[in-house]
């Protein structure tokens, strides 16, 4: 079992930046695939990041070059560091953890963090 909590959401002008924390409990989180989802009002949940186990990474289309990904496995924590905000990037923003098992997969979410970007 995975347990995830995101930080650091808020109110941002636009422009501003922001950086998202995911602290993970549990075993094993350097062997999870690790993404960034976001969903806004009215709005389907949209795919903004993934990084492997390995480290490597992957964005959306909409953020690439503003947005970055990352992690340390030795505090069990998912980052993204968000540059350059727009309007159209407020949104609930959440944190999944997946992985791989025999006979299935292991899928894990956290609670959400509100971004606002707005003057």
């Amino acid at each position: 079992q995975v347990q995830l909590v995101e930080s650091g959401g808020g109110l941002v002008q636009p422009g501003g930046s922001l950086r998202l924390s995911c602290a993970a409990s549990g075993r094993f989180f350097s062997d999870y695939f690790m993404r960034w989802y976001r969903q806004a009002p009215g709005k389907q949940r949209d795919l903004v990041a993934t990084i492997t186990s390995g480290g490597n990474t992957v964005y959306g289309d909409s953020v690439k070059g503003r947005f970055t990904i990352s992690r340390d496995n030795t505090k069990n924590t998912l980052y993204l560091q968000m540059n350059s905000l727009k309007p159209e990037d407020t949104a609930v923003y959440y944190c999944n953890a997946w992985r791989r098992i025999v006979g299935g997969v292991l899928d894990y979410w956290g609670q959400g963090t509100q971004v606002t970007v707005s003057s």
